[in-house]
């Protein structure tokens, strides 16, 4: 199974604003555990093409921060699960998905357009 973090390589944490991230943290996972990670660019994407990008990865699973409604519509689409308003270290988060104890917050959406993440305080934090 992959498993996918939207990652923000200067700060080593889950990046807030899907359509815009530059980079994924792809996990393979085996019997519950880690069995590699990896980080890679997002293939020259943005917005609802990444869905298609991270389908065509293999992912079944994705950790984020926010999305619009554009986005989770594109992401059911191509059936990938969305675990939402996670902030912090995909690492952590990783780790408290296969512990069962990550929590969604389906209401971390973005419905703004053209305004930055980068400076935002988080609304949502790993649930430990």
């Amino acid at each position: 199974m992959k498993i996918a973090a939207t990652y923000d390589t200067a700060t080593n944490t889950i990046f807030q604003h899907f359509g815009k991230t530059q980079a994924f943290k792809i996990y393979e996972i085996e019997n519950g555990k880690v069995v590699k990670s990896e980080v890679i660019g997002n293939g020259g994407f943005g917005h609802h093409d990444l869905a298609t990008y991270l389908k065509n990865l293999g992912v079944e699973t994705l950790i984020l921060g926010n999305r619009g409604q554009g986005a989770i519509d594109a992401l059911n689409n191509a059936g990938i699960k969305q675990l939402a308003g996670i902030t912090g270290n995909p690492d952590a988060a990783i780790e408290a998905l296969l512990n069962g104890t990550l929590k969604d917050n389906p209401e971390a959406k973005c419905n703004h357009h053209g305004e930055h993440h980068h400076d935002e305080k988080p609304k949502f934090t790993l649930v430990k």
